[in-house]
């Protein structure tokens, strides 16, 4: 929530560049604490709309947000991969979707070649999948994040650490979602987001994201000293200016598929 204007400003960007179409029903996929469905309410104010998340905590700040829409704890994978029909006798709601939003969430999930055209089959006629993924695996943020991981104390717990899968790159998106019937609009920027804090911002931003497979298998001993590391490491690659800015640079890359 601390970053609540970085983490929902690409929402809002991907929604503007939606075509106008007529949605009655959308669904907002790891809606997290319901920025990004409060974006997708305001872009469709006439649609059903529903927010899907595994986590508990993320869907109880979404109620809070928006009590009149519908939150279900669901993974988001499982929900992707169900059949035809399944979906609506799991949770008493249709398999067809006028808008599937997917924001900063896809890029958690592995086998994209079969999971966007998974996705884009639960899409109505003139549907229209929208997704947002975070490309940042190569910048020193992420790197420093594996290279910490594997010299440290800490190396053998975290050899198998879940960590993010690599994406594909922006051509094969475009063929995977026109093979699946759709014309595409696929584009990538680079936010730079102006963080105050110093490296200890970055971490921060990180912790909720790309530092939590890291964290997880480690003790409370282990997690403050692989948390110093980093930030120290961050520090060197991300100087701040003498009032504590950090120039955070963050790829993302955007995906809509209109059936």
């Amino acid at each position: 929530m601390r970053f609540e204007e970085e983490r929902t400003r690409p929402v809002r960007d991907l929604l503007a560049a939606l075509p106008a179409i007529d949605a009655r029903r959308v669904i907002d996929l790891g809606c997290g604490p319901g920025n990004s469905t409060a974006a997708l309410t305001t872009r469709f104010p006439g649609a059903s709309v529903r927010g899907l998340d595994s986590s508990a905590d993320m869907l109880a700040a979404a109620r809070r947000r928006l009590p009149g829409v519908r939150f279900d704890l669901e993974d988001i994978e499982q929900w992707a991969y169900a059949k035809h029909g399944d979906d609506a006798a799991s949770t008493g709601d249709s398999v067809s979707y006028d808008v599937i939003l997917a924001n900063a969430v896809l890029q958690w999930l592995p086998n994209h070649p079969t999971l966007f055209p998974a996705l884009i089959a639960k899409l109505a006629g003139g549907g229209v999948l929208a997704a947002q993924m975070p490309d940042n695996l190569d910048e020193p943020a992420h790197r420093l994040m594996r290279e910490i991981a594997m010299d440290g104390p800490w190396a053998v717990k975290l050899d198998r650490a879940k960590a993010r899968p690599p994406m594909l790159d922006a051509g094969r998106y475009g063929e995977l979602v026109r093979a699946a019937g759709c014309k595409f609009d696929i584009w990538r920027t680079t936010y730079f987001h102006a963080l105050a804090g110093g490296a200890g911002a970055v971490v921060e931003l990180f912790k909720g994201s790309g530092l939590r497979p890291y964290l997880a298998p480690l003790d409370d001993q282990e997690q403050p000293a692989f948390l110093a590391r980093y930030e120290a490491a961050v520090a060197r690659a991300y100087p701040a200016t003498a009032d504590g800015i950090v120039s955070l640079p963050f790829p993302r890359l955007f995906i809509v598929a209109l059936r």
